[in-house]
């Protein structure tokens, strides 16, 4: 079923701030929905998303059993936002070199920016919660921070 709203989807990977992400979407008046990272790609498509945003999550893109969706999603040709273990799963997914880390990283830090873009503008602290990163992005990906 189609909503009768630009939607943007959340594809929850159990990340503790899954559900702050939706209301600040909310808050910038854009309909957003929440969705578990099993849904199918009938599913997802059926809903005609304008965007979608991949949770972060506890766990690594390398551990079994970590949580994946279907990999055609990402390759509709919708936008898609990846935060934290999303950005890392599309890393991997994609052909970027995405490692685990010594030891995981938590806390405030300082956004370091490297090109310009609207969805930044105005974020000086970004919060890390994280155990895997991103050495190199995938063939054809621009780095904006």
């Amino acid at each position: 079923m189609s909503s009768k709203f630009e939607t943007i989807l959340i594809i929850d990977f159990g990340g503790q701030y899954t559900q702050l992400i939706g209301r600040r979407i909310r808050e910038a008046n854009v309909y957003t929905e929440i969705v578990p990272f099993s849904i199918s790609l009938e599913k997802l498509k059926a809903q005609q998303p304008k965007g979608i945003v991949l949770s972060g999550g506890p766990s690594s893109v390398y551990e079994t059993g970590a949580p994946v969706c279907d990999p055609a999603i990402l390759k509709l040709g919708i936008p898609i936002l990846g935060i934290c273990y999303g950005m890392q799963l599309i890393g991997k997914e994609f052909g970027g070199r995405v490692e685990s880390a010594a030891q995981r990283e938590y806390g405030s830090r300082s956004l370091e920016s490297v090109r310009p873009s609207c969805l930044l503008d105005g974020l000086r602290r970004v919060w890390m919660s994280h155990g895997d990163r991103i050495l190199e992005a995938p063939p054809g990906f621009e780095v904006t921070a």
